[in-house]
């Protein structure tokens, strides 16, 4: 057993039964696994269980062994504060802390099939991008397939917002700035960023809006990268925040970004001040996005977009970069925000005010090109000419609900495949 195989097993619930209970004999109903985290801190985010008539939701850290929660050094970790449940293949000792804190611990080595390992060794040396690849072809791409794949995901993102707007009773404005608080912290900090943003009443947004310096003193602070005062930039947002946080009553929080295996013009610091230019610009956001009518009008909104003139020479607080150069919106980044947040947005509100909006939400995605990343630069290497972001977006929806989990069956492909066979 090693630490991927272990994530591995968990991620894809491959157990002899789900009757868990923990180290001390008490009941565990797993009631959500968690999202594997690849990044660093915990291994997966936003968990839920029950145990002792008490559900938590958290984060859950698996090790190998129990011990390794002290070798790996993450007690005092403050991404490890909010772990939930320590799941261990083998509990060589019992944790302190959790202990203390009622932190329960699961041993899996009796919930594993000991004939699982030589399987799933052999699973995970499989090189091939896609089970069907050595016998695909694009003849085995169904009718209507993007199209299908592309409004199967608008409608599961679409879900997701309705919750949200379910829990901020219905106030589009705040949803829409929660859901660009994820994009905008990309893939490694699209959780973080979206905590953050939830942490914020939209109420104060509202009120500081037309004050950049004070937006980005919010961000800041509630980062906790305002405790060292370096200059005199980081004093006066230190002096914003404190005065922020004492007028409206906020939290006494703080919520660490990633800086970890992020490009510079991607730091957090970087991302958030732009955030911060954004909403200092546009006083009617969701306004502006749901009256655009092409993706030209949306790109505008964007356009002008960059960090304060601090990050034209810094990437980080008190550390000077030898090149100054302001930090604008890229193309690409605009349009992975209208991608994957304007779009679906737009999508959720048309859905409920206006008819027949399927052809008018295609059109969008037609007008944008493809996306670059590696899982569409695999499907390329099998055949397939991408033309615009409907069909890049479709199969990377494809990818991840149908080959990534091995899916065949339900799949528009291998149903081709295996019926023409």
């Amino acid at each position: 057993m090693n630490e991927k195989l272990h994530q591995y097993l968990w991620n894809f619930k491959v157990f002899t039964n789900f009757n868990f209970t923990d180290t001390d004999g008490n009941s565990v109903e797993i009631i959500d696994f968690g999202k594997w985290n690849t990044d660093s801190g915990p291994d997966f985010l936003m968990a839920k269980i029950k145990t002792k008539n008490i559900i938590l939701v958290g984060n859950i850290e698996l090790h190998v062994k129990s011990s390794d929660w002290i070798f790996h050094r993450h007690s005092k970790d403050p991404a490890y504060q909010n772990i939930i449940l320590h799941v261990v293949f083998q509990n060589d000792i019992d944790i302190k802390e959790f202990k203390e804190h009622n932190i329960p611990t699961l041993e899996l080595k009796d919930y594993i099939d000991k004939n699982i390992f030589q399987k799933y060794e052999n699973l995970l040396k499989e090189s091939q991008f896609i089970a069907c690849e050595k016998i695909f072809s694009t003849t085995k791409i169904p009718i209507n397939f993007h199209e299908e794949n592309l409004l199967k995901k608008l409608e599961e993102r679409s879900l997701e917002i309705e919750s949200d707007l379910l829990r901020n009773k219905n106030n589009y404005e705040a949803v829409l700035f929660h859901h660009l608080a994820y994009s905008f912290g990309l893939k490694v900090n699209a959780f973080i960023f979206k905590q953050i943003a939830e942490s914020i009443s939209f109420n104060t947004i509202i009120k500081i809006q037309q004050n950049k310096t004070q937006l980005e003193a919010l961000f800041f602070g509630i980062s906790g990268w305002l405790e060292n005062s370096q200059d005199d930039q980081i004093k006066i947002w230190k002096r914003e925040f404190d005065f922020i946080k004492v007028k409206y009553n906020l939290p006494d929080i703080k919520i660490y970004p990633k800086f970890l295996r992020l490009r510079p013009p991607n730091f957090p610091t970087i991302r958030f001040s732009q955030f911060a230019d954004l909403y200092f610009r546009h006083q009617n956001l969701f306004s502006k996005i749901i009256s655009a009518q092409n993706t030209n009008e949306l790109a505008e909104i964007f356009k002008d977009i960059k960090a304060s003139k601090y990050w034209d020479n810094h990437f980080n607080f008190g550390k000077t970069s030898p090149v100054s150069q302001s930090k604008s919106l890229t193309k690409d980044f605009i349009e992975l925000i209208i991608l994957n947040t304007v779009l679906p947005i737009k999508y959720t509100y048309h859905k409920h005010h206006s008819e027949n909006i399927t052809d008018e939400i295609l059109s969008f995605y037609n007008e944008i090109q493809a996306e670059k990343n590696s899982v569409i630069n695999e499907w390329k290497k099998i055949g397939l000419k991408i033309k615009n972001s409907m069909e890049s977006q479709s199969l990377i929806y494809h990818f991840k609900n149908y080959c990534e989990t091995k899916n065949c069956l339900n799949c528009g492909i291998g149903f081709k495949i295996l019926k023409e066979s």
